[in-house]
């Protein structure tokens, strides 16, 4: 396995966003140290960014954890992705269609901003793993610890 190129461009869906900056996920430490490094570049979008607000403001998400800690979530979400100007232009190319609708900004984003990665928790999103017609590879948080501790591996040989 060759080392990944870096810094590698990933796209995070919310879920995944939530784990890292929310809830810091113990066994998702070596993704979020990939992107503090600068191993990985995380990109967002208005649309995507503005999925993540709504759940972090929403009174059912975490109703006992205060709401200056969401709002710095936010911020340290912000403050790390690079965002993709609403103009920018990515593959001229049918995407397939997700099952759910709200999911397929993800698959648009991954697509426009060049992503290596699209790392998802959502069912229907990992569902598409399989599709070759996608120019970038859809994995689950735990499949993109593992690729990132091969990358460590083989650099460290």
């Amino acid at each position: 396995m060759s080392p990944l190129a870096s810094p590698l461009p990933v796209v995070l869906d919310t879920n995944v966003v939530l784990d890292l900056y929310v809830f810091e996920d113990p066994a998702l430490r070596v993704l979020h140290t990939a992107l503090e490094a600068g191993t990985l570049v995380a990109w967002a979008e208005d649309a995507t960014l503005a999925e993540l607000g709504f759940v972090l403001a929403s009174r059912h998400f975490l109703p006992g954890r205060n709401m200056e800690g969401r709002k710095t979530a936010l911020e340290r979400y912000r403050a790390s992705v690079k965002l993709l100007p609403p103009d920018a232009s990515g593959p001229a190319l049918e995407l397939p269609r997700c099952k759910d609708r709200d999911d397929q900004k993800f698959l648009l984003l991954a697509a426009r901003a060049g992503a290596a990665w699209l790392v998802s928790k959502d069912k229907r999103v990992l569902s598409m793993a399989d599709r070759r017609e996608l120019p970038f590879v859809i994995l689950t948080p735990r499949q993109a610890v593992a690729r990132l501790g091969a990358q460590a591996l083989v650099a460290a040989t």
